[in-house]
This record gives structure tokens, C-alpha cells and sequence, in this order.
């Protein structure tokens, strides 16, 4: 079995949407656990997100950067840096914003950069893009054309009942299958490596 926390801030419902597809595409995976924490919960939560094998960072896209609300999180975990403990493990993400582009890759790359001081190993999305050609339809996965992680859009005079779009969170599901499924193969060849030691 592995271990998926799904660790995200919503602000206004959208990401939240957003985290909820990431967690159905990994609840596909046989023998994965997945376990979604808004990062409001996070200090009830702290021994599920470091027993973890992956874990998956998403927060909104607020003028190009992720949420003060994520960023205060992400500082909490220095004392876990130090440590140590999050090395080797499986990290990924989304983000969703109101502009198309919005910047959010400056957001992705963020969490990117994070997880690699933490020494985590990254899974990208995986997906060529989406509506990039005459034939191409906005209901494509990867319809926004990101690699790094996840992207979806929601209108900002939109409720999250409605928004983020179908298309993208196809895309988010699709990203949580993928790590689950990586991290069952890399669950399994640490394993291997560790019985020919």
C-alpha cells in the first residue's frame, strides 16, 4: 500500500475542487490511501503528510506566487528540512487561477523548488498540451499546456460549483492517477533494492 497526502489551500473553494480531482485519480490506483488535508488542518495532520510516500502540494495562483496561506506552511516545515525526513519521498502539484495563464507555472515551479530542498523527487504531469491545434478542443486534458504540474482556471466571478472546468480537472485526476502509480513502482523498486542489499 502507499501513502498519498494531498496538501492544498483554497481561498475560494476552486483549488479545493481542484484537490478533490487529484484525490479521485489517485482513490483509482488499487492499494493507494489518500488522504486530502487543507493546510488549515495541517497540525492535526503533520504525522499523515511525513508517513507519506507522496505527497501532492496544490495552492491558488495570487499575483503570480502561491497563497500566503500555503507559503505560511510551507515555512512550517524547516524543522522537517533540517531532519531530513522528506527526503526521497514522491512530491507533485496543481494550482488554479483566474487568468488563463495567470502565472501560475511561477507558482508551480515554486512548489517545485520547494520540494527540492526538501530532496523530495518530483512527478510531473505527463501529458503533451492540449488545444494547440485547429482541431484541438478546450476539452482536451492539459488543455492549458503545463508540464511542471496541474493548472486549471476559474473565472473570479464564478462559484467553485461551476469552475474550474471539466477538461481541467480531467487533468487533475489524471495527475493524481500518475503519482499513485509511480509510487507504487517506486515503492516496489525500494523494496527490490533493499532485499539485494
Amino acid at each position: 500500500m502507499v501513502k498519498i497526502a494531498i496538501v492544498y489551500h483554497s481561498g475560494y473553494g476552486h483549488t479545493a475542487v481542484q484537490a478533490k480531482a487529484v484525490y479521485r485519480g489517485a482513490s483509482e490506483v488499487a492499494g493507494a490511501q489518500i488522504t486530502l488535508i487543507p493546510v488549515e488542518e495541517r497540525a492535526q495532520n503533520w504525522e499523515v503528510i511525513d508517513d507519506a510516500d507522496a505527497i501532492v502540494f496544490g495552492s491558488p495562483t495570487y499575483f503570480g506566487s502561491a497563497s500566503a496561506q500555503f507559503k505560511s506552511f510551507l515555512d512550517e516545515t524547516s524543522g522537517r528540512w533540517l531532519e531530513g525526513r522528506w527526503v526521497n519521498k514522491l512530491a507533485a502539484g496543481f494550482t488554479n487561477s483566474a487568468g488563463m495563464s495567470g502565472d501560475k507555472l511561477a507558482t508551480l515551479q515554486q512548489i517545485n523548488h520547494f520540494a527540492m530542498q526538501h530532496g523530495m523527487v518530483w512527478v510531473g504531469l505527463g501529458l503533451p498540451p492540449g488545444n494547440n491545434t485547429s482541431t484541438g478542443s478546450p476539452e482536451d486534458l492539459n488543455r492549458l499546456g503545463g508540464f511542471l504540474g496541474a493548472m486549471s482556471q476559474a473565472d473570479a466571478d464564478v462559484s467553485a460549483q461551476v469552475a474550474p472546468a471539466g477538461s481541467d480537472l480531467r487533468t487533475a485526476e489524471y495527475l493524481g492517477r500518475r503519482v499513485a502509480e509511480i509510487a507504487h513502482r517506486w515503492q516496489s523498486g525500494r523494496a527490490s533494492q533493499a532485499a539485494a542489499s
